[in-house]
């Protein structure tokens, strides 16, 4: 949800101060730029964006902290209704347009007046997450979702994508480690086959876009992930 400026959860391990102090150029260039973090379930990518909002913090940049679905009154609503294992029986096409239901109000409420003040939107998921999971690995229409997403997002276009990338194998040992599988939220639960659309989901549309999305080898260690990110954001810093 939004936060401002708030200092995120600390990130254990990973550089320290005086280690960021020589990125916080890099970083403060994206002020007033809007960001976005996606990949599939069990690929790190919630441990990466509280990184990265802890850094740009430190930086001295201003954060507007969104995740989706939510970060808003009604969105936290619909959150609860899209990923509550009760609701297995939902279709697609309404788990699509529900997204896309929290997002119209995302972009409305938070998002434009955020970047409208010059701060960076930092966003964990966007419509990306709708095209992987609805699209490749659910079946709608990569045309009949894009449609969906021009009146909830108003057109609104991230100026860059990160996507963490990570065999789902892998992915799964994360995801059912210890107590977590019985944790797992419904979209979670899906099985390999669906998690493996869905990877292969964002590498089509990372291929398709390469000037805004950037690929982060995700398989590395949270620290060795982290540098990947660092990277990207001086390697393609708004001029």
């Amino acid at each position: 949800m939004a936060t401002g400026a708030n200092q995120p959860e600390r990130a254990s391990g990973g550089p320290g101060a005086s280690a960021l102090a020589a990125w916080a150029g890099d970083l403060r260039a994206w002020k007033g730029r809007f960001v976005v973090l996606e990949g599939p379930d069990g690929s790190g990518k919630s441990t990466q964006y509280r990184r990265l909002a802890e850094a740009l913090v430190g930086a001295g940049v201003r954060v507007c902290q969104v995740r989706e679905p939510g970060g808003t009154v009604t969105g936290e609503r619909i959150r609860e209704v899209l990923l509550d294992k009760a609701n297995t029986g939902m279709t697609v096409r309404c788990e699509m347009l529900l997204y896309m239901a929290s997002r119209a109000e995302l972009v409305e409420q938070v998002i434009l007046p955020a970047l409208g003040r010059g701060e960076l939107v930092l966003a964990d998921r966007f419509v990306p997450s709708t095209l992987a999971y609805q699209g490749a690995a659910g079946g709608l229409a990569a045309a009949d979702i894009a449609a969906a997403a021009r009146v909830a997002t108003r057109a609104v276009q991230p100026d860059l994508i990160l996507l963490f990338d990570v065999d789902t194998e892998t992915a799964l040992k994360r995801m059912g480690g210890g107590d977590r599988a019985a944790g797992m939220d419904r979209m979670e639960a899906k099985g390999a086959a669906f998690h493996r659309a869905v990877r292969q989901g964002y590498l089509d549309q990372a291929k398709a876009d390469p000037r805004r999305y950037a690929v982060i080898d995700a398989r590395q260690d949270a620290d060795g992930v982290f540098a990947q990110v660092l990277a990207v954001l001086r390697e393609r810093r708004p001029a």
